[in-house]
C-alpha cells in the first residue's frame, strides 16, 4: 500500500536513503531553532537573528551556481558525503563553544557562514543525487518523499530541541545534532549506484553561464524561477521571525517554540500525502498557485492573531501552502531539465528558494527591528499575495498552463 502511494519506496538505496536523511534532517532542524534561540538570547535584537540566517544562507547565494557546476562534473554520493561530514564538524563545534560559555554572536555568524558554504555545494548535489537511485518516472514520488523528509525532520526536530533547552542544556541540541550526521554517512556509503557517465564539461564558469542561458531561455523555467525567488525573499522568511514572535509577543520559551514550528510542518506533510494522491487529477497551477495564495492568507491572518492556538491554527495552513507550493516546482522543474545540466539548474534553483533567503532574512530582521516582527511578516505575506495573483492572471492563456498541467 505505501509502495503503491510512494512508488519510490521501491528502490532499496532510495530506502536507505529516506531513512538516513530523516535522521539528519531532524538534527540539522534542531540546530537551526537552537541558533536562533541562542542569537535571541545572547542579543534579544531581532535584526542579529536575522542578520545569523542571513549568514548561512549568503553563500547560497554566492557559490551555488559554480557549485552546480561541481555537480555535474563530479560523483554526487561522494560529494554528499563530504559535505555531511564538514557539517557534523561545524555542528560539534557550535556544541562545544556553546557548552562551555566561550560562544560568541561572532562565532555564530562565522560558522554560519562556513556552513552556508558547505551547503552551496551539498543541497545542489541532494536535489540532482535523486537520480541516480530512482527512475525518472517515479522522480515526482521521490520528490514529494524528500519534502517529507523536510516536513517530518521540521515537525520532531524543533519539539525535541525545545526540550532540550528547556531541560537540558542549548548546546546539547548542537551535539546531538552532530551524531545524527552519522547515520546518513554510513548509509551513504551503503548505498551501491552506477553513476551517471561524467561528460565532459567546459571550464566551470563556461559552464554556469551554459545553465543560466538555458534556464532564462526556457519559458516555464523562467517563470518557476521567478516565483520561487519571490517566494523565497518574502514568504520563507517568516520563519526567521518565529523565535522572535514566540518570545516578544507571547512571552514563552524554547518548549512552545517547537510547537511555533511543528503546526507548520504537520501542514506540509499533509500537502505532501494530497500532492500524491491528487497530482494526477488536479493541474500543477493549482498546487503551484493555490498552495502561494494559502500560504499568503494564513500568514497575514496568523501577524494578527492574538492567542497562541489561533496563531498555531494558521501556521498549519501556512505549511500546507508554501509546501504544495514548492514540492509542486521542485517536481515540474526536476522533469523539464535534460540529465546533463541537472546539478547546474537544480543549484539555480536552490539559488532561487533559499540562496535569496539572505535577502528575505535581512529584510524581516530589519523591518522587525523598527516595526515589529508581525508587522515584518504580514508585509511580506502581502507581496506574496500580490505576486500570486498576478502570476495567476498573467499566465493564465498563456503556453505556460498547457506546460505545466
Amino acid at each position: 500500500m505505501i509502495i503503491k502511494a510512494f512508488p519510490a519506496f521501491k528502490y532499496h538505496n532510495y530506502r536507505l536513503y529516506f531513512f538516513g536523511q530523516i535522521i539528519s534532517m531532524t538534527g540539522t532542524w534542531m540546530q537551526q531553532v537552537a541558533l536562533a534561540w541562542l542569537v535571541w538570547t545572547l542579543t534579544h535584537s531581532a535584526f542579529f537573528v536575522g542578520l545569523s540566517a542571513t549568514m548561512q544562507n549568503l553563500p547560497v547565494l554566492l557559490f551555488s551556481l559554480l557549485g552546480g557546476a561541481f555537480v555535474d562534473r563530479l560523483n554526487k554520493k561522494n560529494i554528499l558525503i563530504a559535505t555531511q561530514a564538514s557539517s557534523m564538524v561545524i555542528a560539534f563545534v557550535l556544541g562545544l563553544l556553546t557548552l562551555f560559555r566561550i560562544i560568541e554572536v561572532w562565532h555564530i555568524l562565522s560558522l554560519a557562514f562556513v556552513l552556508g558554504t558547505i551547503d552551496a555545494l551539498d543541497k545542489p548535489a541532494r536535489q540532482a543525487f535523486v537520480v541516480d537511485i530512482v527512475d525518472k518516472q517515479h522522480l515526482s514520488s521521490a520528490i514529494a518523499l524528500n519534502s517529507g523528509i523536510f516536513n517530518t525532520a521540521r515537525l520532531i526536530g524543533p519539539s525535541i530541541a525545545g526540550l532540550l533547552i528547556a531541560f537540558v542544556d542549548i548546546s546539547g541540541a548542537f551535539l546531538v545534532n552532530t551524531a545524527s550526521y552519522i547515520p546518513v554517512i554510513a548509509v551513504m556509503f551503503l548505498i551501491r549506484i552506477t553513476p551517471s557517465k561524467l561528460r565532459k564539461h567546459s571550464h566551470p564558469f563556461r559552464a554556469v553561464q551554459q545553465g543560466l542561458q538555458y534556464a532564462f531561455t526556457h519559458k516555464t523555467m523562467r517563470i518557476l524561477l521567478i516565483f520561487a525567488t519571490v517566494s523565497s525573499i518574502f514568504g520563507w522568511s517568516y520563519a526567521t521571525m518565529i523565535p522572535v514572535v514566540v518570545a516578544k509577543v507571547f512571552n514563552k520559551g524554547a518548549l512552545d517554540l517547537g510547537y511555533f514550528y511543528a503546526a507548520g510542518s504537520i501542514g506540509g506533510i499533509l500537502a505532501i500525502a494530497a500532492i500524491s494522491a491528487f497530482s494526477k487529477l488536479i493541474s500543477k497551477k493549482i498546487f503551484i498557485v493555490g498552495g502561494s495564495i494559502m500560504f499568503a492568507l494564513s500568514i497575514i491572518l496568523f501577524s494578527f492573531s492574538n492567542t497562541i492556538p489561533l496563531a498555531i491554527f494558521f501556521l498549519f495552513f501556512s505549511g500546507f501552502g508554501i509546501i504544495s507550493q514548492y514540492v509542486t516546482m521542485n517536481s515540474t522543474i526536476q522533469h523539464i531539465v535534460p540529465d546533463d545540466m541537472r546539478g547546474r539548474i537544480m543549484s539555480l534553483y536552490v539559488l532561487m528558494f533559499i540562496g535569496m533567503m539572505p535577502i528575505g532574512s535581512f529584510q524581516v530582521g530589519l523591518v522587525a527591528e523598527h516595526l515589529g516582527p508581525l508587522f515584518a511578516i504580514r508585509l511580506g505575506a502581502i507581496f506574496v499575495l500580490i505576486y500570486s495573483v498576478y502570476f495567476f492572471f498573467k499566465t493564465r492563456k498563456s503556453s505556460f498552463s498547457k506546460t505545466i498541467s
